[in-house]
């Protein structure tokens, strides 16, 4: 027996109605879902929609920001609410973000980040409210860093037989970051012997020769940018090692005997001007008070009476006439107006000495 169709065309119309619905607001930017964009850049984030003569309540969009850790609450950024934006809820965004559309009720939900940064990468959804319709979408979005700051450099000796390394890296940049090396100089293929290796950005140059000379370029590549930089390679003979020794070893000798020189004389002068103070010293020291006029003739004097004691009657003449003008004096001279105080008693004792007869 068949079921009766009355009942069952009554639930499809209930079915039918139910859906209606659930679909009279429907957001018709479904194409894309992640977008990646450079730090610095613009992007436009897209929410577009439409409504159905069921949606009779306000309008009502919301940009959300969802954070990665689920613990924390989801964050309105900027709301569409009673034909007013409100764009003050999220300091991290504030001046940089607005509406693609000056009137959202157009059907243009779509939210505009200026200069973007790192920090605004994440999950945005945007929500679309019109009683009794509710729709929402999500996007992430993706601030990727271009590369920057790239420096290159040598590694190794630059001789000829040895192997010479070409580094590059750069100081910024998002990954995945990509480096590749090329000749700028003559040919732009690089030499045969070369090793590349794109994740680190070194470049082996295995048993160098000087065809090997010349201008590297490295370029540096992310998903949003790029940056280059450049080195000089300049491939030389060996350095003469022994002969550099030697030279070292010649040279040292010298400043040690220059240095043993300066050291010997320094010494030696030093010794002299020692021993000359010494003996100036010692000369000083030994040499006796100079002697008086008065004791300089009375030490003639002694020595005459000693002289005369020995002596005969017949020798005895000759000493009574010794005249005044022989008796020694000191070196120096006194004043003009003086007169020595011996002078008178020499005189007569000498001529005493005339009158005396001895027996």
């Amino acid at each position: 027996m068949e079921p009766p169709l009355l009942p069952l065309l009554g639930v499809s119309l209930v079915l039918l109605c139910s859906a209606g619905l659930t679909r009279s607001l429907t957001i018709t930017s479904v194409d894309q879902s992640m977008f990646e964009k450079a730090q610095g850049e613009k992007v436009t984030l897209p929410c577009t929609f439409e409504l159905s003569e069921e949606d009779e309540g306000p309008l009502d969009i919301e940009w959300v920001l969802i954070p990665a850790d689920n613990q924390k609450r989801e964050q309105i950024i900027i709301m569409y609410a009673v034909d007013r934006v409100y764009n003050h809820y999220y300091a991290g965004l504030t001046g940089r973000m607005q509406f693609t559309n000056l009137d959202p009720r157009s059907g243009d939900g779509s939210l505009d980040i200026l200069n973007l940064k790192a920090s605004d990468t994440g999950t945005y959804q945007c929500k679309v409210k019109k009683a009794p319709g509710v729709q929402s979408k999500k996007i992430q979005l993706t601030v990727l860093v271009k590369p920057a700051r790239t420096k290159c450099s040598i590694e190794g000796s630059q001789e000829i037989g040895k192997d010479v390394t070409l580094k590059c890296v750069s100081q910024e940049g998002s990954p995945l970051l990509s480096y590749d090396w090329r000749r700028v100089s003559g040919t732009q293929n690089l030499p045969a012997t070369s090793v590349l290796n794109k994740n680190t950005g070194e470049l082996l140059l295995k048993n160098a020769s000087r065809e090997y000379s010349g201008t590297y370029s490295c370029v540096a590549t992310n998903r949003v940018g790029t940056d280059e930089c450049s080195v000089e390679l300049n491939v030389t003979p060996p350095v003469n090692t022994a002969g550099i020794i030697t030279g070292a070893i010649i040279g040292t000798l010298l400043g040690l005997s220059v240095l043993c020189s300066i050291i010997f004389c320094f010494c030696k002068k030093h010794r002299e001007k020692k021993y000359e103070k010494e003996v100036h010293h010692d000369i000083r020291e030994d040499v006796p008070p100079p002697k008086s006029r008065s004791s300089t003739a009375r030490s003639y004097i002694g020595s005459n009476r000693s002289s005369l004691g020995s002596m005969s009657p017949s020798n005895m003449e000759g000493y009574t006439k010794t005249p005044y003008s022989q008796v020694p004096s000191e070196d120096f001279e006194r004043a003009p107006t003086q007169t020595p105080a011996f002078a008178p008693s020499k005189y007569d004792i000498a001529h005493k000495i005339g009158d005396i007869t001895v027996v």
